[in-house]
């Protein structure tokens, strides 16, 4: 894209895009600050279908939007459910010769230490379809071996055979120096044109061989499926008859382009979870919080991220089921189940929530859809937590009858009385288990739970919020406005985001001299040349630094951020004392005397793109006015809840609960003991009133 068609997007509306399992979710901010806000049920079968029938709608709403340049950015579920699912494309591996059992092998590790009966991990791909190649290459970057035409031409056929969509390459050392897998991937493009073909070394050349490996191997097996997506997505936009600048949402938080998706389709796994926290982070930031934990609970799952002084925090030790992902992406944990997880009643009389899901098609009961077995969204509807005439703004009406039907069956699987009293078991098991694996999460982080504050999103995350923070013993909730659509919202603000990498095996910080700049200064070149060939509106672009430290022994590392004026500086001291401090803060000990060790250098590039921010709102009245009440059953108690609508709270506004805030695309729940105020920014700031405080 020239210069002058990216001036042309430059301050340009931008519509943020979500896709999930039960909505497809669409946020639009126009230059001045005014965000307006889509749902549209997803289309599983083809979900790009939701997507032009949202833009659709949006246009026909905001004339605005049309006959203009407006920017879409995309994040999407569709690599990570393939991946999960095993719906992927059928590929072939290429390895160096010998090293044909390396994903067979992997990490030589149990699943568990104390069950001898867990199968083992499966393997990505079947060893009849990983191929051995003579290309090798040493640790130093020096090409030991290299394949014949003969083989080239033996290898070409077998992968002609085998009948596969894509190939992976991942050759020994390769993170060293990308030469020989680009030259492989070149001569075997030259005979079979059409395949598609994977280079660990592009994808992510980080040491360790079986996670490169798996990296690779799962970008061959979604590539297929994203390629044509996004050709199909594409497609959908143009016939719209918009002017649109497509980009795509990433595992790490930040967008790139569409062409960089269809190449590394690999990094667009988590994009949505990730897009909710990117928004969460600039929220959390305005409004001065510090201790913020995010809880996405949409139709499928429930999700945690945590945050510290509004960073988020990345990982590079993911697993998405059971694949490793050692590439950095937001650490986003799921805790429990979603709207649309299923309630059942075991052959032991023992009520469970999920995994199982109604999804979006066929849905929870009160959907109407065909769905038969009742949901968690059920549970809300038959406990008067959701107005069954007001779902998404009375644009849906839900059936309560067929709802409280359902749970009635499971009232008597349990011995149970109403199905009010099935659908509390069932929201207090849900609660539990969420609790328990949030107190496990913020174990392992350090993060007492007292100074914590929980945001949610989602289409369920305001309607539980309050409940899971009362069971977690939480300092509070703040919801943010517009909290069903966050993560679309979240899209919308996401600057480019690219991270680099460059592996050095195992070298002493103390002996790496000028070296350690010079990497950096030659990631920081490569880096630049990526975002301007991305062809986006970035206003400025900078660079974080990071770097895999431990000390000389220690098999695990620690990724440490070094900051700006350390880099500047290329103080080798600097960068030992940063690791000291990350180990202390983690372990609560340092040991100043022991040598350092550097594995992996690492870069992120940031470009900013035109700003997209939370406006403030106008102060409201001290006490919110309702606009009526309604029996809830909450505890196993029935209760007389107070009415508002979302629009009734300025800045400033109170609440005290048993009370059901209601917008058009969400219903928030407080309890009694709780009460709510509203700050600038409109965030609905929950916490245990005096007399209730712990």
């Amino acid at each position: 894209m020239t210069g002058t068609a990216v001036a042309r997007y430059d301050g340009a509306p931008v519509v943020g895009i979500d896709v999930g399992g039960t909505f497809t979710d669409f946020a639009a901010a126009f230059p001045g600050g005014r965000l307006v806000f889509h749902k549209e049920p997803s289309e599983p079968r083809d979900p790009s279908v939701a997507v032009e029938r949202g833009l659709a709608a949006l246009l026909k709403e905001q004339p605005l939007l049309g006959g203009r340049p407006i920017r879409i950015v995309h994040g999407t579920t569709i690599a990570v459910n393939a991946l999960l699912q095993g719906n992927v494309a059928d590929i072939a591996l290429i390895v160096s010769q010998g090293m044909r059992d390396v994903l067979e092998i992997g990490r030589m590790r149990l699943p568990s230490a104390f069950d001898f009966r867990m199968a083992k991990q499966r393997v990505l791909v079947s060893r009849d379809k990983v191929f051995e190649i003579g290309c090798r290459m040493s640790t130093h970057g020096r090409i030991i071996a290299n394949a014949t035409d003969d083989e080239i031409d033996e290898l070409c056929a077998l992968i002609e055979a085998s009948g596969v969509e894509a190939v992976a390459i991942a050759l020994l050392n390769s993170y060293v120096d990308a030469s020989l897998e680009r030259s492989l991937a070149e001569r075997i493009a030259a005979q079979l044109p059409r395949l598609l073909i994977t280079q660990s070394s592009k994808v992510w050349p980080e040491i360790r061989e079986f996670e490169r490996t798996v990296a690779a191997c799962v970008n061959a097996q979604v590539h297929p499926l994203m390629q044509s997506y996004l050709e199909t997505l594409e497609g959908r936009i143009q016939r719209l008859g918009v002017d649109a600048l497509l980009q795509i949402s990433g595992s790490s938080g930040g967008t790139f382009s569409v062409e960089s998706a269809k190449d590394r389709p690999l990094e667009t796994l988590l994009s949505g979870p990730a897009s909710g926290t990117t928004a969460a982070s600039r929220l959390a930031k305005a409004a001065g919080l510090n201790s913020v934990i995010t809880f996405d609970m949409g139709g499928t799952s429930a999700d945690i991220a945590m945050m510290t002084n509004g960073e988020v925090e990345l990982t590079t030790g993911a697993y998405v089921g059971d694949v490793p992902l050692m590439m950095p992406l937001v650490e986003v944990s799921s805790i429990g189940a979603g709207g649309g997880s299923i309630v059942s009643v075991d052959a032991e009389g023992v009520i469970k929530v999920g995994p199982e899901s109604a999804g979006a098609d066929p849905g929870p009961v009160a959907y109407a859809l065909g769905g038969s077995r009742p949901t968690i969204t059920d549970c809300y509807v038959v406990l008067g937590f959701i107005d069954p005439d007001r779902f998404l703004g009375g644009r849906m009406k839900l059936n309560k009858t067929a709802a409280a039907a359902a749970l009635s069956e499971i009232a008597a699987s349990l011995g149970l009385e109403s199905a009010e009293q099935a659908a509390w078991a069932a929201i207090t098991v849900a609660t539990a288990r969420m609790s328990t694996a949030l107190f496990t999460r913020m174990a392992l982080k350090g993060h007492p739970p007292s100074a914590q504050i929980l945001m949610p999103f989602g289409g369920a995350g305001p309607t539980h919020a309050v409940m899971l923070a009362q069971e977690a013993g939480l300092r509070g909730v703040a919801v943010p406005p517009a909290a069903a659509t966050f993560c679309a919202l979240g899209a919308a603000m996401a600057d480019v985001r690219r991270d680099f990498v460059r592996s050095l095996g195992k070298v002493r910080v103390s002996q790496m001299a000028t070296r350690l700049w010079k990497n950096w200064a030659a990631l920081e070149e490569e880096a630049r040349t990526w975002i301007q060939a991305e062809g986006l509106p970035i206003r400025s672009h900078g660079f974080a630094y990071a770097a895999d430290m431990r000390y000389s022994g220690q098999s695990h590392n620690l990724v440490v951020a070094v900051p700006e004026e350390i880099r500047r500086a290329e103080s080798i001291p600097g960068l030992a004392a940063a690791f000291h401090s990350a180990h202390a803060a983690i372990y609560d000990f340092r040991e100043s005397d022991d040598d350092v060790e550097i594995v992996t250098q690492r870069l992120s590039v940031l470009g900013e793109t035109p700003d997209v921010s939370f406006p403030k709102v106008a102060p409201g009245a001290s006490v919110a006015k309702g606009s009526g009440a309604r029996t809830v059953f909450y505890d196993n108690a029935y209760l007389e809840a107070d009415i508002f609508s979302r629009r009734v709270f300025g800045a400033g506004t109170t609440a005290v609960g048993p009370a059901v805030i209601e917008d058009d695309d969400l219903t928030v729940w407080i309890p009694p003991s709780w009460g709510v105020r509203v700050d600038d920014r409109g965030i609905l700031m929950i916490e245990r009133s005096s007399s209730d405080a712990s």
